[in-house]
């Protein structure tokens, strides 16, 4: 079985890429706190749900540049003779 090696320049990259999820997470809850008028406790009390949906978002970016990356290399290997 062959290992997979992840540099160290690459989980800079994926730990950044989570930490922006992360942020955007937490600016949707602020603004849905915000819309319904509830206390500013419902940030603190709500990370868990803020993790959970930045996780969700994380999985759904990393998918979307899997498939742009699988169409550049199809893309490369058509045009290649």
């Amino acid at each position: 079985m062959k290992d997979i090696i992840l540099s160290t320049r690459r989980q800079k990259t994926e730990l950044l890429t989570w930490l922006v999820c992360f942020v955007i997470a937490n600016l949707v809850n602020l603004g849905a706190i915000l819309s319904y008028d509830a206390p500013l406790l419902e940030l603190v009390t709500s990370i868990g749900y803020v993790t959970v949906f930045s996780i969700v978002m994380y999985v759904a970016w990393t998918a979307l540049r899997l498939v742009y990356a699988g169409i550049k290399q199809l893309m490369n290997k058509k045009q290649q003779p």
